[in-house]
């Protein structure tokens, strides 16, 4: 994959009218491939070894949450960043999961060629396999520069997308609870 990605670009920015010869851009065949490698990083990762049995025995029915995760990605139609923040919810039945792991969750999915709505669903039904809670939420915000750079330029755009999982889905005092949650100032 490395020298072929590597004549990719160079081949890129010919197509594009430049001169991947002249001085400035001698090495950004190379550096565009080793970013791309970077940022679709999540195909090569295992969900499995990601978690590394990170799993703890609940001690609590409470709902646990991890917000502002911050994730970056590639859009899958142009190969534009949209990057933003995950907020993930369950509430555990036997197992919990530890914090950090969270983060690398959504880094499997992120880290790929992908588009927002499923990448938000694949992160809470990798949690709910993973530890088989009462319930999972996900919220994620996104930034795309396919919206803001091209087509319409609306700079300041956003996208929210939501996947629910059981008791999240079927009682909506639970899942406006986690929504109010994620809402609150850290400071308040």
């Amino acid at each position: 994959m490395g020298d072929n990605l590597e004549q990719i670009y160079r081949n890129l920015l010919t197509e594009i009218g430049e001169n991947p010869s002249r001085e400035g851009l001698l090495l950004t065949p190379g550096r565009a491939a080793e970013a791309m490698r970077y940022l679709t990083r999540g195909y090569s990762m295992d969900l499995r070894e990601v978690l590394n049995d990170a799993f703890f025995e609940a001690t609590g029915d409470g709902m646990v949450i991890v917000r502002n995760v911050e994730y970056f990605s590639l859009c899958e139609h142009h190969l534009l960043p949209f990057f933003g923040r995950v907020h993930v919810g369950y509430i555990p039945r036997e197992k919990i999961i530890g914090l950090s792991k969270i983060g690398r969750v959504v880094d499997v999915f992120a880290r790929r060629l992908q588009v927002q709505e499923r990448m938000t669903t694949q992160i809470a039904e990798a949690i709910d396999y993973a530890i088989r809670p009462e319930g999972v939420a996900v919220v994620a915000e996104g930034r795309h520069l396919c919206m803001m750079a091209r087509g319409i330029e609306k700079q300041h755009s956003s996208v929210m997308t939501s996947h629910v999982i059981g008791v999240f889905r079927d009682d909506s005092a639970t899942r406006n609870e986690f929504l109010s949650l994620i809402r609150r100032d850290p400071d308040e």
